[in-house]
């Protein structure tokens, strides 16, 4: 008999997330959010998409109708995962538990109190089971939650041995369109000042806007494929979010460079508890280590500052920080995220 799980999957790294923890089940039946390709949902992940206040109201409207059906839909399951997107798994939470589900939640990847809403952890342990925490300083803040590893350590499969001249530098100018056309500006003028090979990452989704989002690309070659690229490259220029930390779980030297709204970093600044924007920094900083790679935010971000980046970095002591990550981190958190669901012990 196939164990019904219910799955709210919002973001594009749920799903990959969420893929990894599927190759560790069996005989399991999906219902609820997440991407049409593990089976049919009663929504997709992609309907959920959105960036910018003004963008995210609509989909409040439709937020509040999919928790009611999906109430409806736990009262018949054996157990239910939320991963990541607070803003819309708290409260679904709260209603799973408000209409009496029995079925019990796993919430996985869990709300950064550490950088800010610290109050969000009362919320998370009164509705929520198990508290699968993918980062080992959680249980500073949360009670209850059970450190399962880390999920790019199951999702990416290259690891340098050694610092080699590869002699081909990569570009990562975002995911978002209004951080890509912030960055590229600048990524093209520091193409011009790089001799060697230079490989741009383009999400797949975005492949279809080049001329709209990037516009002349002719410096560069262009890849899909993040990981394989950063582990062919020497360095890497990486707009904030979670490539930062692929590069160092790879051990591919970089900087973190972010340009955005004067507002919103100021909001930013104002706001959060930590002084880093990079994962690797952040997670080094609460072990009392120096930062592991230069961070260079909004009037920072200049061609000068890049290159000097570029050429000053100790690549020798990059990768031995590297090395001391994802020893921190340890493993990958797949199977026991699984675990936690089939009801069994985090490993």
């Amino acid at each position: 008999m196939s164990n019904k799980i219910l799955v709210c999957a919002l973001e594009p790294s749920a799903n990959l997330h969420l893929e990894q923890v599927l190759l560790k089940l069996k005989d399991y039946e999906l219902l609820g959010i997440f991407d049409e390709k593990f089976g049919k949902p009663y929504m997709k992940s992609s309907e959920f998409s959105a960036m910018g206040f003004i963008e995210v109201l609509p989909l409040v409207f439709k937020a509040k109708k999919a928790m009611k059906e999906l109430v409806k839909l736990a009262k018949d399951v054996d157990s239910i995962l939320l991963i990541d997107s607070p803003a819309f798994n708290l409260p679904f939470a709260k209603s799973l538990k408000e209409a009496g589900v029995k079925a019990k939640i796993t919430y996985y990847i869990l709300p950064q109190v550490w950088a800010w809403k610290e109050k969000r952890v009362a919320k998370v342990e009164r509705y929520c089971d198990n508290l699968a925490s993918i980062l080992p300083f959680d249980d500073r803040y949360y009670s209850k939650s059970q450190y399962v590893g880390h999920p790019l350590l199951d999702e990416i499969k290259f690891k340098k041995t050694d610092i080699s001249s590869n002699s081909q530098i990569a570009f990562l100018p975002g995911s978002r369109k209004s951080e890509i056309t912030r960055l590229m500006p600048i990524f093209k003028e520091l193409a011009t000042h790089i001799n060697t090979k230079k490989v741009i990452c383009v999400p797949k989704h975005l492949m279809d806007s080049l001329d709209e989002i990037y516009g002349d690309l002719s410096e560069f070659e262009i890849s899909n494929d993040t990981p394989k690229t950063l582990f062919e490259s020497e360095f890497a220029f990486i707009c904030s979010g979670t490539a930062t930390l692929e590069a160092a779980l790879i051990g591919t030297p970089f900087v973190l460079c972010y340009k955005a709204k004067a507002l919103d970093v100021w909001l930013a600044r104002k706001f959060l508890k930590i002084k880093y924007a990079g994962l690797a920094n952040i997670i080094f900083d609460f072990i009392g280590k120096r930062a592991i790679h230069d961070e260079l935010i909004q009037d920072d971000v200049s061609v000068e500052n890049l290159l000097k980046s570029y050429k000053e970095c100790d690549r020798d002591i990059f990768l031995s920080s590297c090395n001391e990550l994802r020893n921190f981190l340890k493993h990958g958190s797949s199977q026991n995220v699984a675990n936690m669901i089939n009801g069994g012990k985090n490993e």
